[in-house]
């Protein structure tokens, strides 16, 4: 899905990450703290994000606030990773500057060679959080840019609907 966040500057920032999990909460995803993202939820923890099917002519929109998970639901996704997912996670410096890339190839040997028949553990500042909707938006696209949008907005009593124009 792709992620859009805003620091304190105000300024949008958009990627793609993974929709890990969803349920009657809202929906997970899993970065490090440190990244762009990670810091830009430190300063502002509120987000909208799109999931997009073009081949499907689909779209879901979401927004609301972002909480991080429970430590004990990253630690178990953490675990279920590739071993090389989590010696990468590790390693990365996610989002600072780069000088080249063996530089980071580098750090991944290292941290191969640390956990040497151990277990890769989950470093502190790499979790899930979720994005809890105040918002819902589900697009389907019509012939003629006459496409078919229906909002779900959350209220006291649960959630109200209504059409918008496309």
């Amino acid at each position: 899905m792709t992620l859009a966040t805003a620091g304190c500057d105000g300024l949008p920032d958009a990627r793609i990450v993974l929709l890990k999990s969803y349920d009657e909460r809202g929906l997970v995803f899993f970065t490090n703290e440190r990244s762009a993202k990670g810091m830009q939820l430190a300063e502002n923890a509120q987000a909208a994000v799109v999931l997009h099917w073009e081949s499907l002519c689909r779209q879901v929109r979401a927004r609301g606030a972002v909480q991080p998970i429970d430590p004990v639901e990253s630690d178990a996704y953490f675990a279920r990773r590739p071993r090389g997912s989590r010696l990468g996670a590790v390693a990365s410096r996610q989002s600072e500057p780069l000088s080249d890339r063996e530089t980071l190839l580098l750090e991944v040997d290292a941290a191969t060679t640390r956990f040497e028949g151990r277990p890769v553990l989950r470093p502190s500042h790499w979790r899930g959080f979720r994005l809890v909707p105040v918002a819902f938006e589900f697009w389907r696209g019509g012939g003629y840019r006459l496409h078919d949008r229906i909002r779900f907005t959350r209220c006291d009593a649960g959630w109200t609907s209504g059409r918008l124009y496309p």
